[in-house]
């Protein structure tokens, strides 16, 4: 065994934790357009050269920060379907659940949150890296309603399916394939949801309905039920009535 090989590594994953954590701190203070390895540097109390050699460049540490977020925040998701899945809960809950851990995330972290669902950071353009942590949130989504799919749990949609295939094979692939009727739209229809959530997300980490509504929490429980009736799924509400 490579002793000083071992050493060197464990001493540059730790040097990556301490920089990525500044950087973090940085993203609260700055933004993600202010991100630079001198100001990094100066948060982490390390030398320009010791951030820069474990990121040698800002994009480097973006998408490191991207990955880290996407895998946190689709953690937190899996992590409450799973335990609402093995409690017995029908989709609904489940769905409310993982919506609900996402939602608790993007509060406790707003800096990561607004880094891989604001506004895009000038000059930078995320790797295929980020692809497959960025695909968790949307893989819980479809888990759980195909999940619904198989135990009935869907109500028959009203409005036609499109008349012509408005997904990519990709989308396809990663749902498992296109259902038989009346639920052959689906995928579109979880789309919708997916970006139903976010945007959600983004009207009330960004305080866009603060103004608006009372109880912030109890709305986005209400507004997951009423963006779940899209795809047919019931979402059980405490306190309310059929």
């Amino acid at each position: 065994m490579d002793v000083s090989t071992t050493s060197s590594n464990a001493e540059d994953t730790g040097r990556a934790a301490v920089v990525k954590d500044a950087a973090r701190a940085q993203l609260a203070k700055l933004g993600a357009a202010g991100l630079t390895p001198e100001a990094v540097a100066h948060e982490s109390g390390l030398a320009v050269s010791e951030v820069e050699a474990v990121f040698p460049h800002r994009d480097d540490l973006l998408t490191a920060l991207v990955i880290d977020a996407y895998d946190a925040s689709g953690a937190a998701m899996e992590r409450a379907d799973a335990a609402a899945a093995a409690e017995g809960a029908p989709a609904g809950a489940r769905l409310l659940a993982a919506t609900r851990a996402l939602r608790q995330w993007s509060f406790e972290y707003p800096a990561e949150f607004t880094l891989i669902y604001g506004s895009p950071v000038p000059g930078y353009h995320a790797p295929q890296d980020t692809v497959p942590p960025a695909s968790r949130t949307p893989a819980v989504l479809a888990g759980i309603i195909r999940s619904a799919l198989e135990a009935g749990e869907l109500t028959p949609p009203r409005r036609t399916p499109p008349a012509r295939q408005l997904l990519l094979p990709e989308a396809v692939a990663a749902f498992g394939g296109v259902p038989g009727a009346p639920f052959s739209d689906i995928i579109e229809r979880g789309i919708v949801l997916w970006s139903n959530l976010i945007g959600l997300l983004v009207f009330q980490v960004f305080s866009r309905t603060h103004d608006s509504v009372s109880d912030e929490a109890a709305f986005f429980d209400y507004a997951i039920a009423v963006a779940a009736e899209a795809i047919g799924l019931d979402v059980p509400l405490a306190g309310t009535t059929d």
